[in-house]
């Protein structure tokens, strides 16, 4: 692996206007990291990629880089970029091995986040090391939110988020496992004790149905509950998936690390038109998970799919549109249906909130710089804009970092 590090960095042209640093969502210094590594500075070049953002180490692996850095590279016109995400890792993982802190926190400047998937976790290291006093509430027992109960292992492994965990707590991090706020604990209750602000990181749990007959069968599994613990599932050897997106490649492939032989997604348009990563695709397909396109499901049965054929056609007002072609398709006989068509936000907190105002797909409002409709709440990630990538999710939380650090200094004189 050391060997394809270096080559990637001494391939990398240092280019004057580096295209690679416009396409990063979360604006990595990438120009200036290399640098560093063509001079053997890997612990600077760690640092800067720590500062710019704290979780450097898991985008360097999961981010979508051809969408994004790699995709924007000068190189990609002749097909082979620089493959900067093994870099980031390989040296975000080298300076988080070493990294520690001594930060005595100020307990008048507490901040509350609820929810340790990527954006809280932003939120926690920022403020954190700019001696905030911070507590993290999360509704399951290890941190990682999405991160650890929605992303397999295989593609990021949680020793890695057992890391962070270690790293918190050498901020002087608090951490609640196990607490949803809502229920019981309630945001009024948070202000109560003292909290200055709270920052909702609560991400989109909430599977969405598919709203057809069958869909309450005992072998039919939402996406998201599967990935958080495939082992208690049991699917069967012949596995159904429905969705196009990277959680429904992300059960495809998982399903075949835990037993299933034949596994294959459906998807409603053509593999062209798919939301997940080209990347992500092609190594579902690596992995041996089949495909069929342009097909809609219509029922589900005991043990079979049914599926009608689509088609892309012209409404009367000239835009495309998907229609099902009536008597069509077939029943794809399966042990297990797995739904994934995406995932919306549970409302515990606003239920005891009502002044945090959502949108009407039920996600938080805020403005542009992170805040809520209740004055000392703020919100980023998943839970404002909808599964989005870990990468966008870490740029929206160091916005609102600044908005939060703005607020309590000049609402407390802090």
């Amino acid at each position: 692996m050391l060997s394809n590090i270096t080559n990637e960095n001494n391939r990398c042209l240092q280019c004057k206007n580096p295209f690679c640093e416009d396409g990063c969502p979360v604006d990595t210094p990438i120009k200036e990291v290399i640098g560093l590594l063509k001079e053997n500075k890997i612990k600077q070049a760690g640092e800067m990629l720590f500062e710019n953002n704290p979780l450097s180490v898991i985008t360097g692996l999961i981010c979508p880089h051809e969408d994004f850095c790699e995709g924007h590279c000068i190189l990609n016109r002749k097909g082979n970029p620089i493959q900067f995400g093994s870099i980031e890792h390989y040296v975000s993982n080298y300076y988080l091995k070493n990294l520690s802190f001594d930060i005595k926190a100020d307990p008048n400047k507490k901040v509350g986040i609820i929810g340790s998937g990527p954006a809280g976790l932003t939120m926690a290291i920022i403020l954190a090391k700019k001696g905030y006093d911070i507590t993290i509430f999360e509704a399951h027992e290890k941190i990682g939110g999405v991160l650890r109960h929605g992303i397999p292992e295989f593609r990021l492994p949680n020793d890695i988020l057992d890391r962070y965990h270690e790293l918190l707590i050498n901020m002087g991090v608090k951490i609640r496992p196990n607490t949803v706020v809502g229920p019981v604990l309630s945001i009024d209750d948070l202000f109560r004790d003292g909290y200055k602000s709270i920052f909702v990181a609560t991400g989109t749990w909430k599977p969405r149905k598919l709203n057809i007959k069958g869909e309450s069968l005992g072998n039919v599994y939402y996406a998201i509950d599967y990935l958080r613990s495939p082992l208690t599932h049991n699917l069967g050897e012949k596995v159904c998936i429905i969705g196009g997106g990277n959680v429904a490649l992300d059960s495809a492939r998982t399903a075949l690390r835990n037993g299933a032989k034949d596994v294959k997604i459906f998807y409603r348009r053509s593999e062209e038109e798919m939301p997940s990563s080209e990347n992500e695709i092609k190594y579902a397909k690596f992995d041996g998970v089949k495909f069929e396109f342009n097909k809609t499901p219509k029922e589900i049965k005991d043990n079979c799919v049914y599926f009608a054929d689509t088609e892309n056609i012209l409404n009367e007002d000239g835009k495309p549109e998907l229609k099902t072609i009536e008597d069509s398709g077939y029943c794809y006989e399966a042990d297990s249906t797995i739904v994934s068509i995406s995932q919306g936000p549970k409302t515990n907190i606003v239920d005891s909130a009502k002044d945090i105002k959502l949108n009407r797909l039920g996600l938080v409002i805020i403005d542009s710089t992170g805040k809520t409709t209740r004055e000392g709440v703020f919100a980023s990630g998943d839970v404002v804009t909808g599964a989005k990538t870990v990468v966008e999710a870490v740029a929206a939380a160091k916005l609102a970092a600044k908005t939060i650090e703005d607020y309590i200094e000049e609402k407390y004189n802090l």
